[in-house]
């Protein structure tokens, strides 16, 4: 899946600088979510200096996962979808089938991006992607992720480990939207969470990867190059 993905209307995604530094893309299809997160601690664990940084892209089976600052509180009707405390920042979300979730494992010193702008990219590059399909996404002031109409369509949580990121984002492309009635997504009672097919985009995952990943690529100044999907 190159950094130059075709994305709609066949114009290509923005290529990466020259020099660029290569980042290995792992397409992980539907799995479970406890070995992939315990695979990233692991990654981020063992990684030193010349360590190529990587883009995982993974579909959860369902779960809720809880941040280290989440509480318990917000997990309303949990049902039969586990509930995992995990170690990244911010509250609850859901993951499910129909939902994109990237980990982006970067390097952030070695490629010169602060925390601060690094969350500004990531957002950035769900925003382009919607974009791509004519959908309007902004940013929320004090609730980071990105909104269509006041809706959430991606989420954001991170952790960044000696200057090296791991958890990501989820991105809603098609969905069940039931499971985030059962919790107060990311803390806050009552926000509405919309998908991409509900707003005219796709009904697959397979369109918007390359597309997303071509974003975070350019933003990043990375130059993708795939790899097995074995961790």
């Amino acid at each position: 899946m190159p950094a130059d993905a075709a994305v709609p209307g066949g114009a290509p995604a923005a290529l990466p600088q020259a020099g660029a530094r290569v980042a290995r893309l792992r397409d992980l299809g539907r799995r479970p979510y406890p070995p992939v997160w315990r695979a990233m601690q692991a990654f981020t664990d063992a990684r030193d200096a010349a360590t190529a940084d990587e883009l995982w892209l993974v579909e959860h089976d369902p779960v809720f996962t809880l941040g280290q600052a989440g509480k318990d509180e917000h997990v309303l009707m949990p049902g039969d979808i586990p509930v995992l405390h995990v170690d990244r920042g911010g509250q609850v979300t859901y993951h499910g089938p129909g939902q994109i979730v990237l980990y982006p494992l970067l390097d952030l010193k070695r490629l010169g991006v602060g925390v601060k702008e690094y969350v500004h990219r990531i957002e950035q590059a769900m925003i382009d992607t919607l974009a791509d399909w004519n959908i309007h996404a902004e940013r929320r002031d004090g609730a980071p992720g990105v909104y269509v109409n006041g809706a959430k369509i991606g989420a954001l949580g991170i952790r960044v480990r000696r200057g090296c990121t791991f958890h990501g984002l989820a991105f809603n492309v098609a969905m069940d939207l039931e499971p985030f009635r059962r919790i107060n997504p990311c803390g806050y009672a009552g926000m509405a969470v919309t998908a991409m097919v509900d707003l005219g985009g796709p009904s697959g995952l397979d369109a918007v990867k390359p597309v997303l990943v071509g974003h975070v690529a350019r933003l990043f100044g990375l130059a993708v190059e795939p790899a097995p999907s074995d961790l």
